[in-house]
C-alpha cells in the first residue's frame, strides 16, 4: 500500500472519530512527522505514516529523539491494523501517548501495541 493511500485512510478514520488530523509542515525543518492529531479533550499526538515495512530515516529519528526530550511522542502508523490500535487510543479520553525509554523506540508500531497492551 502506498503511503500516501495509509494517510488518507488515516485522516478519514480520525476525522470519524471526531478528532483533526492536520498535515504538519515546518518550512525550513525537514523530517518533522506527517501529521499532528487533534483529539477530543485536548490531546495531541504526533504522527509519521509510513508504507508497510518502511522505517525512519536518520533526520526523522533524530526528530523523535528531539520531541522525546521536549516530553512528546511520536507514533509510527505503517497499516491498516496500526490505525486501528491509533483509534482505540484517540477515541479513549483517558488515554495519552504512550512512554517511552531513551534508546527504545525504533519507529516500528509494534511497540506501541506492546506498551499498550503492557507487555
Amino acid at each position: 500500500m502506498l503511503e500516501k493511500t495509509l494517510e488518507a485512510k488515516f485522516r478519514k478514520a480520525v476525522e470519524a472519530a471526531g478528532g483533526l488530523a492536520l498535515k504538519f509542515v515546518s518550512p525550513g525543518r525537514a523530517g518533522v512527522p506527517d501529521r499532528i492529531v487533534l483529539a477530543p479533550g485536548g490531546r495531541v499526538f504526533f504522527v509519521e505514516l509510513k508504507r508497510p515495512g518502511e522505517g525512519l530515516r536518520p533526520l526523522q529519528q533524530q526528530t523523535v529523539k528531539t520531541f522525546q526530550k521536549l516530553g512528546h511522542n511520536v507514533t509510527v502508523i505503517d497499516s491498516e491494523t496500526a490505525i486501528e490500535t491509533f483509534l482505540k487510543r484517540l477515541q479513549n479520553p483517558l488515554a495519552h501517548p504512550p512512554e517511552y525509554k531513551a534508546g527504545w523506540y525504533d519507529g516500528r508500531v509494534a511497540m506501541v501495541v506492546e506498551e499498550l497492551e503492557g507487555r
